[in-house]
């Protein structure tokens, strides 16, 4: 905007007013014989403003520096060859001191703020003006016997003293524009995590966060909470783009004595087991942050995005699995995923153990159990009505069962091998009882587990 009208107030026409001021100025009468030579002047004076205005007006619009526009507007009196023995000393005192002032402003602004690119481009400027200006002086001629050319040479001298007094005292007050800060939310609170790592031996309860709006910054709901206590090191949430905030990833191991986290910091995935904690990954954005699955005494970790990774959280070793787009089961027998057409079992150097082509709409209703020693593959399809049990060592199917509860409900998951030894299976009867039965993967036969719920297994919120 500056610019603009930077630009139109140099095209504005010379009128009447500006021969009147002249004379005023001067004490030179104006006739109708000197008209002509007076608005000539003035008239070219102007056509060379308007030229420099127009070339500086990008510059100072690139740069958003106010100091190009006020140096396009005074550089033609500055730099215009007009030679006078007669200049006014109250000009060239206020020259004299335009320069002092902004010599020392600058040195000032140069200790004190230190030396930027602007403010070399406005030094070398300044320097040239007091060149230019200095050489005119010492190259003065004679006064003119005409009267009209000599009262324009002196008015020519004190308009070049009063340009640049103003180009040099921009040169050092004059800085580029920035934008107004934007104002914070209205009602926004200032972070206050705590900053204490917390350790752990084992796990009760985990609860997740539950507000992740901004009014609600420091509120307790903020955190992951272990054992009723907070877990400031945890990320409580990732934001996906164009969606709300979902809990960041927090898993803990079956045997409740290790876990796996987005760091709240360092936006890396955590392995922590009691005090000790490494990096499973580098820091990731919040829509890389990968799904995590944990084996049942957390010495390995998958992390799943676009492939899998499988982490040995005691050696640090891992293995990649190319194409894996979704983890089954992990544990210390190997590791069960699947990929667009298939399922596929590996062990922990990434050797296939076996491979079962399933179409790719049904994967989603798939879930896969490893037996511990490595000899059995157990997998649940058509959404816990059908039950495949394998044979690793032969890669080949030795059971299939259509097993049924003992009111003809169907099963809803399976939970795997108990440390009673047979397999195990649940149902959900409502939403606050689960119900757990053996299952005999030959037969399909079921049984109550009258003992309350599998060793080891212990409800949490995650």
């Amino acid at each position: 905007m500056a610019a603009v009208i930077t630009v139109l107030a140099a095209a504005v026409p010379l009128g009447s007013g500006h021969l009147g001021r002249f004379a005023t100025l001067t004490g030179l009468e104006v006739t109708s014989t000197n008209a002509r030579q007076v608005a000539d002047h003035f008239a070219g004076l102007r056509r060379w403003r308007l030229a420099t205005v127009v070339l500086a007006a990008p510059v100072a619009g690139l740069t958003a520096d106010p100091f190009y526009l006020v140096l396009g507007w005074c550089a033609v009196p500055v730099f215009r060859v007009v030679r006078s023995s007669s200049a006014d000393a109250a000009y060239h005192r206020a020259w004299t001191l335009a320069v002092c002032a902004s010599a020392i402003t600058g040195c000032y602004l140069l200790t004190t703020q230190g030396i930027t690119p602007t403010r070399l481009a406005h030094a070398a400027v300044v320097v040239v003006v007091v060149a230019a200006i200095s050489y005119a002086r010492r190259n003065a001629g004679p006064e003119m016997p005409d009267e009209t050319e000599s009262a324009i040479r002196r008015w020519s001298v004190r308009t070049r003293y009063l340009a640049g007094s103003a180009t040099v005292l921009a040169g050092v007050l004059l800085a580029p524009w920035q934008p107004l800060p934007t104002e914070p939310p209205q009602y926004t609170m200032p972070r206050q995590f705590p900053v204490q790592q917390v350790s752990f031996q084992e796990i009760d309860e985990v609860k997740r966060p539950t507000c992740p709006w901004l009014d609600e910054m420091d509120a307790p709901c903020r955190y992951w909470r272990v054992d009723g206590e907070p877990f400031p090191q945890a990320a409580p949430y990732v934001v996906m783009k164009g969606g709300a905030p979902t809990a960041a990833p927090f898993l803990v191991s079956p045997d409740r004595r290790s876990v796996v986290y987005l760091d709240r910091t360092s936006r890396r995935m955590i392995y922590q087991h009691a005090e000790t904690r490494h990096d499973l990954s580098g820091p990731v954005a919040d829509a890389d942050v990968p799904e995590v699955s944990i084996s049942e005494h957390g010495r390995y970790v998958t992390l799943t995005k676009n492939d899998t990774r499988v982490i040995d959280t005691r050696s640090r070793s891992e293995i990649v699995l190319p194409g894996a787009l979704k983890v089954l089961e992990v544990n210390s027998a190997g590791v069960v995923v699947t990929t667009a057409s298939r399922l596929v079992a590996h062990d922990h150097h990434g050797k296939e153990l076996l491979s079962i082509p399933v179409p790719s709409t049904l994967l989603e209703s798939h879930t896969a159990f490893l037996k511990p020693d490595g000899s059995r593959l157990v997998v649940i399809s058509d959404d816990g009505d059908l039950v495949d049990t394998y044979d690793l060592a032969t890669r080949k199917r030795i059971h299939r069962v259509r097993p049924r509860l003992p009111d003809g409900d169907l099963i809803a998951s399976g939970t795997g091998w108990s440390g009673k030894g047979p397999f195990q299976i649940y149902r959900d009867a409502d939403e606050e009882e689960r119900r757990d039965f053996f299952l005999d993967l030959a037969t399909g036969k079921t049984r109550y587990v009258k003992n309350g719920l599998p060793d080891g297994y212990r409800p949490a919120d995650q």
